[in-house]
């Protein structure tokens, strides 16, 4: 029968070893560190892509038409919304997955709602993002028929409801979850 002493070395050794396996566990989070330090870099080459489509239409200003100036807008709000789209997921998913943002707590220029979306409400905004982005790219192709065939235009109708009824889907699950909480 092990002594008391002995029960102790054990439970010591295991929590030990816990603990390592804790701090390793822990740590694993800085693996995600790169990907968002990635999202970053990638948004410079969203705004090269808007600087490229301006660069392009500058000449052709006085001879297009409303519907080409229109679907150069809409091009132009879609890389807003993707832009926002990352800066979202990377402001979001760097907090609430690694570390604060601690350079960002006493600048006048943090937006609102940094630091204060979880995972859950981070997850219905990329959602109502993707529909928005989807309902952008479907103005487009409408605006522009000639170019799509009409089973691309379905299937990019089909795509767009799925979006949103996940969306409606995510939003009823998340308000049942909240709801099952209190």
């Amino acid at each position: 029968m092990p002594t008391l002493a002995r029960k102790a070395q054990r439970y010591t050794m295991h929590s030990a070893v816990e603990n390592i396996i804790e701090k390793l566990i822990f740590s694993s989070r800085w693996l995600l560190a790169p990907v968002y330090l990635i999202l970053s870099i990638s948004l410079a080459f969203v705004a090269l892509k808007v600087f490229q489509e301006f660069i392009h239409i500058i000449p052709l200003v006085i001879s297009t038409d409303l519907k080409g100036m229109m679907l150069f807008l809409l091009h132009i709000v879609d890389f807003a919304l993707v832009g926002n789209l990352i800066l979202m997921i990377i402001f979001a998913g760097y907090e609430n997955f690694v570390s604060k943002i601690s350079v960002a707590q006493d600048s006048e220029d943090k937006p609102s709602w940094m630091g204060k979306v979880d995972f859950s409400e981070l997850k219905l905004k990329l959602i109502a993002s993707i529909v928005a982005i989807s309902g952008i790219n479907l103005l487009e192709a409408f605006m522009d028929l000639a170019q799509h065939s009409d089973r691309e235009l379905q299937w990019m109708v089909i795509i767009h409801l799925v979006f949103i009824g996940s969306g409606v889907f995510l939003s009823v699950m998340d308000f049942i979850a909240s709801k099952s909480k209190h």
